[in-house]
């Protein structure tokens, strides 16, 4: 049975193609010639077409940031601690019923690479939109930003240039999902274990940072963390939060 907030939301999607479909009607009979009109219906249809093409139709979440961490900075209780934070945020908000997964990269036994943890997709925010197809589409030209990234609450997350910067999402992982290996450097906080010591590969869910280069637009590997405490986090612009997916 649907909650109240997917009926909701599934009247204002009704709603809102119900609008565009009025607009396409008016601009067709009010542009002066047939060819035009044609050409200009076409092109308001498949952009109705395209933005629908964009909604899980059955408005079912399959991906968010988590709207808080453990508040243990680095210390997730491990990957198992980290995928129970996602199933329990999940549950909050009545998406339980599928299995939650957090995009964390490990080396605890063995190499664990966050995008062999996550499903194949496709995967939709709180609000239905499209976040990518399929692995090679999110670690691609995928639909991630500051705006889509939402948390399990459908709220924004505070990104560069607001007042606490939050953008900083653990990751442990370089940009194709694998593990992120720098040397003898840890990457993963002792395989999320850490609230001090070691540091933590993070990427920008708003795909700002410092520079306007690769790495500070990455979702997955822009920098590494201070160190594993909250408070290390915090200081370049984290707070332990990290993403969930869907497997199913």
């Amino acid at each position: 049975m649907l909650s109240n907030k997917m009926k909701i939301e599934a009247i204002l999607f009704l709603v809102i193609a119900g609008l565009i479909l009025i607009i396409a009607v008016l601009y067709f009979f009010t542009l002066p010639d047939t060819e035009n009109s044609s050409q200009g219906l076409g092109d308001v249809i498949d952009g109705l077409a395209n933005y629908s093409s964009q909604q899980n139709p059955n408005n079912e979440m399959s991906f968010f940031i988590t709207s808080i961490g453990l508040g243990d900075g680095a210390n997730l209780g491990g990957l198992e601690g980290a995928d129970a934070h996602c199933q329990t945020l999940a549950e909050s908000v009545g998406a339980g019923n599928k299995t939650w997964r957090a995009y964390l990269s490990a080396s605890c036994t063995g190499v664990v690479n966050a995008r062999d943890r996550i499903g194949e997709g496709p995967w939709y925010n709180s609000n239905g939109i499209l976040i990518a197809t399929d692995i090679e589409n999110l670690h691609g030209e995928n639909n991630l930003n500051k705006e889509t990234a939402l948390n399990e609450k459908g709220e924004i997350i505070n990104g560069r240039g607001d007042d606490p910067n939050r953008h900083d999402i653990l990751t442990g992982s370089d940009f194709d999902g694998t593990l992120y290996v720098e040397g003898v450097n840890d990457t993963t906080c002792n395989n999320w274990l850490s609230n001090s010591d070691g540091s933590a590969m993070v990427g920008h869910h708003d795909r700002l940072g410092l520079r306007d280069d690769e790495a500070s637009r990455s979702w997955t590997t822009s920098h590494l963390s201070r160190g594993c405490s909250q408070e290390a986090l915090r200081s370049s612009g984290g707070d332990g939060l990290f993403y969930c997916f869907a497997i199913d």
